[in-house]
């Protein structure tokens, strides 16, 4: 874990021939201190360079550095640099020579900084120098909106951000629009005479994820554009300036509902580009060595649009003509691209696969060798195919070298609207290498398979997807007799320690189970989520607040079947995470408490959702000792591989 170096952020340079990006490693706190045992690890990130060449590191400064973007003609890069404790701010460097010059110093830092296309000015959002220290003081939070709090962020402030621009030949700095409701995205006109945003028209509909565009004039004159009143992922104007491609979902339709590209015009119409695509217009294949941003706005070439869309287990790289036709530009079916930017004519991506660590790419070369730096054996997943009534699904195993066999383990990815794939894993790479075998799929729910799989589990969880899980482990069994059945473990996180705490409730067929930043209580989720107001409607058409409905949630729940748990569970949840709050873990645990089931429950202090992912390096390395060690006590592997 210490050795990896994680690639994030890749933008290509206007004229399509250098790529910057971020790149994140481990370092160890000063061990100069009076007890180096106390030295933690933590995350460092600095900007990278390639002119198609081996990457170098461009910027030095203590802190941490990110968010590189290109001046339009090239010869600058903004930045943003957060360094002794204190927020992230705004930095120009030129790339002609010099020192980064530092244009702000708020408070609350800045973020999602953008140039305006003819390099006059510079866009970002902050809350200036908003404080916000009642909890310090021991003030009452006196709360009044529907969201109030959310994963990776916590308190959300009672005003919020402002667009701010910078006027690069005068240096002056202004507030440019202070919006009643948060934006969730925003994006130049071409002609730069503006910008086109994504917010709601008040917080019940942010909380209920309507939402719609708007147009800011450089002026401060705002006015809605068209009408959408449905989510928006990213937004992308045409150079005409009359339409504006969203990726979302239209009104009417909740989160099973896959993403694709719609185009809207200001007369209000709107109309789906993708129409004959069957799969999602996003980067949905879950991996734990994404650090950092990954952009994946689809982009104008000409009259046809690149954009990210995932296959199966893959996500590439795929051009739609305005006319609805979808081809793939790069698409690799055993690979996954996690992000890109074009310009110029180039292309900038982050590729990996199953046995190949993020790499960043320009104009389809590798710039980086982080897959090099692994100090570890990489295994080589099999594809597993298993029979649903609603066709064929699929998953893999991953083995230990040798012949023995192996204490087996099914392992349930999150969502569920995502998928497990060809993405680097190292927590699997982990359990491989320690001896155990790992088997996972893409029961329906999860995405990549068209709509009819995506929304396959609407409205009844703990059912097809309990019986897709189960067909695929047994399948999963038969193909490769090196995995132990007799000797296994469920584990899984989110809608994964959901299925995980049901599994648990409805057999007995696993020795220990590994529930992480899971579900039991679906009636109580509804209210501590920050996306509890809408989820459960979304999800099964039902609302926790109408008793009818809290008793079809409460069936689905597995805390209902709590008494049937025999299976010693090791619970691992984050404090701050709001996302599946810990409150859902402590109702788990007491439950197990009281029935007298073998458990242990780890808690995260100062971590959200995104502990397995992106978490606090010493953390994420508890975490896994944790695993090991659950597994190692009822499956008794524990033999590591030499060199690992």
């Amino acid at each position: 874990m210490l050795a990896l170096h994680f690639p994030s952020d890749p933008q290509v340079s206007p004229d399509g021939k250098q790529v910057a990006f971020v790149l994140t490693r481990t370092e160890e706190e000063d061990l100069r201190q009076p007890d180096p045992a106390y030295a933690k690890p933590r995350l460092r990130s600095q900007i990278w360079h390639s002119d198609g060449g081996p990457a170098t590191q461009l910027t030095r400064g203590e802190g941490n550095d990110a968010s590189p973007r290109w001046s339009p003609d090239g010869k600058t890069l903004a930045f943003t640099r957060a360094a002794s404790g204190a927020k992230a701010q705004l930095y120009l460097l030129p790339l002609s020579g010099g020192e980064a010059q530092r244009i702000t110093d708020f408070g609350q830092g800045v973020q999602d900084v953008q140039w305006s296309p003819d390099g006059q000015s510079l866009s970002f959002l902050s809350a200036g120098d908003d404080e916000d220290k009642r909890d310090e003081r021991g003030e009452a939070r006196i709360i009044t909106k529907p969201r109030y709090r959310f994963n990776g962020r916590d308190w959300l402030p009672d005003t919020p951000a402002r667009l701010w621009r910078y006027d690069v030949a005068t240096g002056e700095l202004m507030q440019w629009h202070a919006p009643a409701v948060e934006l969730t995205g925003y994006a130049w006109w071409p002609h730069s005479g503006g910008v086109v945003f994504a917010s709601s028209t008040d917080e019940t509909a942010a909380s209920q994820w309507q939402q719609e565009l708007f147009t800011l004039t450089l002026a401060g004159e705002v006015t809605q554009f068209g009408r959408w009143n449905a989510s928006v992922s990213t937004l992308a104007p045409h150079a005409d300036g009359q339409r504006v491609v969203v990726t979302g979902r239209p009104e009417g339709k909740g989160s099973p509902e896959d993403d694709h590209l719609f185009v809207l015009h200001a007369d209000g119409t709107w109309a789906r580009l993708d129409a004959g695509w069957d799969y999602p217009v996003a980067p949905l294949v879950g991996g734990d060595c994404h650090v950092g941003t990954f952009p994946a706005r689809p982009v104008w070439h000409g009259e046809s649009l690149l954009a990210l869309s995932t296959v199966g287990g893959s996500c590439g790289l795929f051009r739609v003509e305005l006319g609805g036709t979808v081809t793939a530009h790069d698409h690799q079916p055993e690979g996954v691209i996690s992000a890109f930017t074009s310009a110029g004519g180039g292309l900038a991506l982050i590729r990996e696969s199953a046995t190949q660590f993020p790499e960043v790419e320009l104009n389809g070369k590798a710039v980086t060798n982080l897959h090099g730096r692994l100090p570890f054996a990489v295994h080589t997943p099999e594809r597993v195919t298993f029979s649903t009534d609603d066709g064929e699904g699929e998953g893999w195993v991953l083995l230990p070298e040798g012949d023995a066999r192996v204490p087996a383990l099914l392992s349930i990815h999150g969502g569920p609207h995502t998928a497990y794939g060809h993405a680097f894993m190292h927590e699997f790479q982990v359990l491989a290498a320690r001896g155990y075998g790992v088997a996972y799929s893409n029961p329906r729910g999860s995405v990549g398979y068209g709509q009819a799989w995506s929304s396959g589990n609407y409205g009844r969880w703990g059912s097809v997807d309990y019986d897709d899980l189960m067909g695929f482990f047994d399948t999963a069994l038969a193909a490769h007799p090196r995995l132990d059945g007799e000797n296994a473990a469920v584990m899984g996180g989110s809608y994964g320690g959901y299925m995980t705490n049901w599994i648990t409730g409805h057999t007995h067929r696993f020795r220990a189970a590994i529930t992480d930043r899971s579900i039991c209580n679906l009636v109580s989720f509804s209210g501590t989520s920050d996306i509890g107001l809408r989820f459960w409607h979304d999800e099964l058409g039902l609302d926790a607040h109408r008793s009818a409905d809290a008793e079809q949630l409460w069936a689905m729940s597995p805390l209902k079947f709590a008494e049937a748990v025999q299976t010693p569970t090791l619970i691992v949840h984050s404090v701050l995470d709001h996302r599946c709050p810990v409150e859902q873990a402590e109702q788990w645990y007491a439950a197990l408490t009281q029935m007298g089931v073998p458990v242990r429950f780890v808690r995260f202090p100062g971590e959200n959702h995104e502990l397995s992912r992106s978490g606090r390096p010493d953390r994420r390395i508890h975490r896994l000792e944790e695993y090991l060690g659950w597994l190692d006590r009822y499956l008794g592997a524990g033999k590591t591989e030499k060199g690992v």
